[in-house]
């Protein structure tokens, strides 16, 4: 079976349409997410765009500030300062990678814990790992609501995660831990990663690496989520960590690249802004 993550964004964004006309209605306004994109990388140009799209679908207002690759670090923060300081901006998102020359740890910290819809700010994920209440991170949101969509019970599960980024790994085994799974952590530097992974129930996949999972890795029945969007050296597709075609025969379970973990990415990043801006509303 595949879990399409297009169909659950789907329905999802539908239910949060509902949801924010019933707020507009009751505070006067709908929420407002403000997007700051720094230089033209494609693929960030093509993520601002669909978190645009996702936001006119819902009624959440959009603002994006678009400043070349050559903007300094203190015109970026003083950006930031004015934002965190206009109580008609409901939630901040800075599209990584930043340039080189700009600390992206710093620019980070400095949005408002309270506006931070990507959940990457120091304080919201000290709260994440000390069981605190705090703002998700979308990707591991989003593939944790993927599994419990598809009816995959995770307590007592045996997960592996393969990758241990800020963004993905290490938030996404916290969330497995919270939800009673028993999780191990893989990365480039395990020894017999295929011995490991194939322990897994469970396995994520967030290497950043084409096709890196292949079936000899794998258990017959596992549930498979592939969070790498690369493209393929061959055919110059989009293709996943996870070497799809050879894979899905044996897992119970498996996400497309296009198509899964991707549009759940963004529709958790709408949910977030919304749960910002009720906060902000109901203080």
């Amino acid at each position: 079976m595949i879990i399409s993550g297009k169909d659950l964004s789907a329905q999802m964004k539908a239910d949060m349409a509902v949801e924010v006309a019933d707020l507009a209605r009751k505070y006067g306004r709908a929420p407002h997410l403000v997007v700051l994109l720094v230089g033209e990388d494609p693929g960030s140009v093509s993520y601002v765009t669909g978190k645009a799209k996702a936001c006119e679908a819902i009624g959440i207002r959009n603002t994006t500030i678009r400043r070349p690759d050559t903007v300094s670090e203190a015109e970026v923060l003083q950006l930031i300062d004015q934002l965190n300081a206009d109580d008609e901006v409901d939630g901040i998102l800075v599209q990584l990678p930043l340039p080189r020359h700009i600390d992206e740890d710093r620019v980070i910290a400095a949005i408002r814990k309270e506006k931070d819809v990507d959940g990457f700010h120091p304080l919201n994920v000290a709260s994440l790992w000390l069981k605190q209440p705090c703002t998700l991170p979308c990707t591991p949101k989003g593939i944790i609501r993927m599994l419990k969509s598809a009816g995959v019970q995770l307590e007592g599960k045996r997960a592996v995660v393969i990758g241990r980024s800020n963004i993905v790994g290490l938030p996404v085994a916290k969330l497995l831990l919270d939800e009673n799974a028993t999780v191990t952590i893989a990365h480039s530097r395990t020894r017999d990663l295929p011995a490991v992974t194939r322990q897994a129930e469970v396995l994520v996949v967030a290497i950043g690496r084409p096709k890196f999972v292949t079936a000899d890795m794998v258990a017959d029945g596992a549930v498979v989520i592939d969070v790498g969007v690369n493209r393929d050296p061959q055919t110059g597709k989009l293709c996943g960590d996870v070497d799809f075609a050879a894979i899905e025969p044996k897992a119970s379970l498996i996400t497309p690249v296009p198509g899964g973990v991707g549009p759940m990415t963004i529709a958790c990043l709408m949910e977030n802004t919304i749960e910002c801006f009720v906060r902000k509303m109901e203080r």
